[in-house]
């Protein structure tokens, strides 16, 4: 039994954070996973900045209105739900995810949840659990599935490497160099190949 685990940003819809980067003038919040392998660490610095910008929940919501997903994802996804279970394993949260997995019809989708204010400010958030794409690989194996992931950033390295067939996609030339064993991808029909041979 197989199962696919994808990350959500960069591989099927852009990075929120950059997108709404670019769209608030604000360009730290370009850092992502790719750049921070900290997630909290990450958050927290991101959050910070929300609260010194006077920027909540609305703001990010409105920019994720205007996104749609990355060109040709639909049709991976699609396809490769006709052939095996997909679930996206994501650190997003349920707030910002929702309009994008409609835009995708509704893959599963695994993430976690912002703590909102009255106001709409964004005061904290609550990871589903540690360490959350590793721990969900490794209970998906535990209960018969043989796993099979891609990613593009740190946070997605620990699944990737756990699964019995794991690739990058889209990634850093950095996280390449750094692990040169891990077959890398640009293009879709080229994920989807893999997968299918690996299944």
């Amino acid at each position: 039994m197989n199962i696919v685990c994808l990350d959500m940003e960069g591989v099927v819809v852009p990075e929120i954070w950059i997108e709404f980067s670019k769209v608030s003038g604000i360009p730290e919040l370009k850092r992502t996973t790719r750049d921070e392998p900290d997630y909290n660490k990450l958050m927290y610095w991101r959050l910070d900045i929300l609260k010194e910008h006077g920027l909540g929940l609305k703001e990010i919501q409105d920019v994720i209105a205007q996104i749609d997903p990355l060109p040709g994802a639909k049709e991976f996804l699609d396809e490769l739900r006709t052939i095996v279970p997909v679930i996206i394993l994501s650190d997003t949260f349920e707030q910002f995810a929702s309009p994008l997995m409609k835009k995708l019809d509704w893959p599963m989708l695994m993430c976690n949840t912002l703590e909102v204010a009255e106001d709409g400010t964004i005061t904290d958030f609550t990871m589903r659990c540690k360490d959350s794409k590793l721990t969900t690989v490794r209970a998906l194996q535990s209960i018969g599935y043989d796993t099979i992931a891609s990613g593009d950033s740190h946070n997605d390295l620990d699944m990737i490497l756990a699964s019995k067939a794991g690739f990058l996609f889209r990634s850093t030339d950095a996280i390449k160099a750094e692990y040169p064993q891990l077959p890398a991808f640009e293009e879709y029909d080229e994920l989807l190949a893999a997968i299918k041979a690996a299944l």
